[in-house]
């Protein structure tokens, strides 16, 4: 596995990045990945503080922290107000909570995480897209969405949010075109500090994934890494499975050896 040390592309120097999400988990992952790629990177999570502490385990300098609630149009707008750049915008925002089954959930629990999975998405980009279309170093956007979007994995408020997030991200590519590309990786299971208190954490769903393991932080990074970058100069509007394999359905034959 590569690591912050190893990398020798510098495809993001003199290239500010947000992260929305940024302060823990596939956020960070992503954060660190870039600035070690010469981006400056600015933080944007529910917990200033969070953010403070984690800019600082970023490579080079010039970072920085600020709060924001993407479920709060006023708070997204804040930050966009506190910004006069952004060349590349990452949404790793998100999340999923116990709820009942389809028949069992109600009308809130619905709105709730659409509010926070879909529309969440929808103010930051909105937000972003003034100063993305003002960039003069081909602008950016990557949106961390679920293979929930494509597969029928359960959570069905959750999974239909995530299948709108890959909805918008190709109509905001056509809208959004040429200036600024917008696409988004698609995780499986990654190892995040939700699944700290399941018994096996996520490792006990190995067994579904052709290879072997269940993802980490840095491979969703990796993903993000090309999609933001100019190595993918000439693709936008579309999900990018980082699954190990899942949705070739290779666990189907593993399950019967």
């Amino acid at each position: 596995m590569q690591t912050d040390g190893d990398l020798r592309l510098r495809r993001f120097v003199d290239r500010q990045v947000l992260v929305v999400g940024g302060s823990t988990g596939i956020g960070l992952a992503v954060a660190r990945r870039l600035a070690a790629e010469g981006a400056v990177v600015v933080l944007a999570d529910l917990e200033q503080a969070a953010c403070e502490a984690a800019g600082a385990t970023l490579p080079g300098s010039g970072h920085r922290a600020a709060a924001v609630d993407v479920t709060s149009r006023t708070s997204v707008e804040a930050l966009f107000d506190s910004l006069d750049r952004v060349d590349v915008l990452v949404h790793v925002s998100g999340g999923d909570r116990a709820h009942g089954s389809f028949v069992e959930t109600d009308d809130r629990t619905w709105l709730e995480l659409l509010e926070l999975n879909l529309l969440g998405v929808v103010r930051t980009c909105r937000a972003a897209a003034p100063l993305l279309l003002a960039s003069d170093v081909h602008p950016a956007v990557v949106i961390v969405g679920s293979v929930n979007a494509v597969v029928a994995l359960g959570s069905e408020p959750y999974s239909a949010a995530k299948a709108g997030v890959v909805s918008l991200v190709s109509n905001l590519a056509a809208e959004l075109a040429p200036r600024v590309r917008v696409n988004a990786v698609l995780p499986a299971t990654i190892e995040t500090r939700v699944w700290d208190d399941q018994p096996g954490g996520a490792d006990r769903l190995r067994r579904l994934y052709p290879l072997d393991r269940v993802g980490r932080p840095e491979d969703v990074a990796a993903a993000v890494a090309f999609l933001a970058g100019d190595d993918a100069a000439w693709i936008t509007g579309h999900a990018l499975p980082v699954d190990g394999g899942l949705l070739t359905g290779g666990a189907l034959r593993r399950l019967l050896d």
